[in-house]
C-alpha cells in the first residue's frame, strides 16, 4: 500500500452529512427550524390547550421563566403591529420578500456557516409566516424575567432567527476573507 494515510471508517450518516453542499445544509436547517417551530406551536396551542388561554394565564416553569400565550400582531418584539387586514397583508408581503431574498442568497452561497445561518433565519421566518397566514398573528410562548425586568415573549422561530443571525455575524466577521486588505484578491 502506498500513498495516503488510512482514515477511520465513517458511519453512513457522517459520510452523507459531509457530502452535503452548503445549500443542502441551509435547506436542511430551514426545514428543521420550520418543523420544530410548527410542531411546538401545535403542541402548545392544541395539546396543552394554550389556544384557549386568556392574556393573564401562565404556567410557572422556573422562578425566572413562564409559559404564556401571547398573540403578536407585529414582527419581532411586537414592532409594527398589524391590527387590520391590510397591515397583515403588508407584513406577509414583506416576509415573503425577505424569505425570497434570503433563499436566493442561500442558493448561491459556498460557505457552511453562512448557509446554516441563512437556513435558520429562513426556517424561522417561514414558521412565523405560517402563523400569520393561519391565525392572522404569531403565537409566542416563552417569557423570561428576573429582578423586576421582563424580556419579550418569543417562540421557537424567534430562537432560530436569533441563532441564524449569530451565524451570519460569525461568517461575516471570522471568515478568512474578512481580514484581508480590500484591494487584495483571495488568490493573491
Amino acid at each position: 500500500m502506498t500513498g495516503s494515510p488510512r482514515r477511520p471508517p465513517q458511519s453512513r450518516w457522517q459520510a452523507s452529512w459531509r457530502g452535503m453542499t452548503p445549500r443542502d445544509l441551509g435547506l436542511l436547517w430551514a426545514a428543521i427550524a420550520l418543523l420544530l417551530d410548527q410542531g411546538f406551536k401545535i403542541f402548545m396551542l392544541y395539546g396543552l390547550g394554550f389556544a384557549g388561554l386568556g392574556p393573564e394565564a401562565h404556567i410557572e416553569v422556573l422562578p425566572f421563566f413562564n409559559l404564556v400565550m401571547v398573540w403578536n400582531p407585529g414582527v419581532s418584539y411586537g414592532l409594527f403591529p398589524a391590527h387590520e387586514a391590510w397591515g397583515t397583508s403588508l407584513l406577509v408581503t414583506f416576509q415573503l420578500g425577505a424569505v425570497g431574498g434570503l433563499t436566493w442568497w442561500l442558493w448561491h452561497t459556498e460557505r457552511a456557516p453562512l448557509a446554516l445561518g441563512l437556513g435558520l433565519v429562513i426556517g424561522g421566518a417561514l414558521g412565523n409566516l405560517v402563523d400569520r397566514l393561519v391565525y392572522g398573528k404569531v403565537a409566542d410562548f416563552f417569557h423570561f424575567f428576573a429582578a423586576g425586568y421582563d424580556w419579550y415573549v418569543f417562540n421557537v422561530a424567534d430562537i432560530a432567527i436569533t441563532i441564524g443571525v449569530a451565524a451570519l455575524l460569525y461568517d461575516a466577521l471570522l471568515r478568512p476573507e474578512a481580514g484581508m486588505d480590500p484591494g487584495k484578491q483571495p488568490s493573491e
